[in-house]
């Protein structure tokens, strides 16, 4: 047995087949930016939308290199794969700034027709950029730990004639206040795709669609696009300087023939979510069989963050 299959198995829960065993020290694997659609008349202009994503960061392997300790490396080997912001933030009840979020994504589809259940699992980290000391009248004025909304891993997913997007976010700090929660994706009953636009009427999203940026917040955390998981408070690891990584581990498994969520894990934590289902979209043109693995990161402040995810298993049976 390689080395590469005795840390599939020892590191990862892998489901049967596995589509996709990333590790980034040896690329990006197909891993990029998610980019805004440059498909409208006359010069490749975008659709109508008030949520702009071509100031979105884009994707980037990364050593993890700081001032003090230097190249910090990735759990295995030198890279990990690095998602950033941009320094600029909108109070969480607006829609997002324009490069205040970050994301990757790998484009798939679905390989055997008897396969009922997806998964992702991973090993991640997250810190904010030690860009200034802030005032002093708070503990620990360099750490920086509110500075990160929230960040997550999901799919966008289209088989049997819906859509649908299944996903975690950990939402780590509402205007500043932490929060330190879980939340599943799933939209409110009875928003308008108006709504889910943020008022424009015409938007080329739908309600249900791009949870990520679309969607109305509110003040305690709320969001027309995810639900709290039941218990899903879990403060993870954010260590005592921005400058140290501890690599955790996170999985998700979802039913894609019955609709509806089966398993998330967070370190040695795992939660049952087979009562929660998924909610559908009617299907868009063209992406019959569509798996899209997503991953994201946002700012609560006018400070870049990061996500780093040293490694990606997507497996199916």
């Amino acid at each position: 047995m390689s080395v590469d299959e005795i840390l599939l198995r020892s590191r990862f829960n892998p489901l049967k087949y596995v589509l996709c065993y990333d590790v980034f020290n040896t690329g990006f694997n197909g891993w990029m930016t998610l980019m805004p659609n440059f498909t409208e008349y006359p010069d490749f202009d975008v659709p109508k939308t008030l949520v702009n994503k071509d100031q979105w960061p884009p994707v980037m392997l990364s050593s993890a290199t700081y001032r003090y300790p230097g190249t910090h490396g990735a759990m295995s080997g030198t890279f990990s794969l690095k998602l950033s912001t941009r320094p600029v933030a909108n109070p969480y009840t607006e829609k997002p700034a324009e490069g205040s979020m970050g994301h990757a994504i790998k484009r798939l589809s679905f390989l055997r027709p008897e396969s009922r259940f997806l998964q992702i699992e991973c090993w991640f980290s997250y810190t904010a950029e030690q860009d200034k000391v802030d005032g002093g009248d708070r503990p620990q004025p360099g750490l920086h730990e509110n500075s990160i909304r929230d960040f997550g891993m999901g799919f966008d997913t289209q088989n049997r004639g819906n859509r649908f997007f299944t996903g975690m976010r950990y939402l780590n700090a509402v205007d500043g206040k932490m929060m330190q929660k879980w939340q599943y994706i799933h939209s409110t009953e009875g928003v308008t795709d108006k709504e889910w636009a943020y008022g424009l009427e015409g938007d080329w999203c739908k309600k249900g669609v791009d949870h990520w940026w679309f969607g109305r917040r509110y003040p305690n955390g709320d969001h027309d696009g995810y639900k709290d998981l039941p218990d899903g408070h879990q403060k993870l690891i954010y260590n005592e300087t921005d400058c140290k990584l501890n690599w955790q581990y996170m999985r998700m498994k979802v039913d894609t023939l019955d609709r509806h969520y089966v398993e998330f894990q967070c370190q040695d934590r795992i939660w049952d979510m087979r009562n929660i289902k998924i909610d559908t979209v009617d299907p868009y043109r063209r992406i019959d069989n569509l798996i899209n693995p997503v991953f994201w990161v946002s700012t609560d402040a006018n400070r870049r963050v990061f996500l780093y995810v040293d490694s990606v298993v997507v497996s199916q049976e």
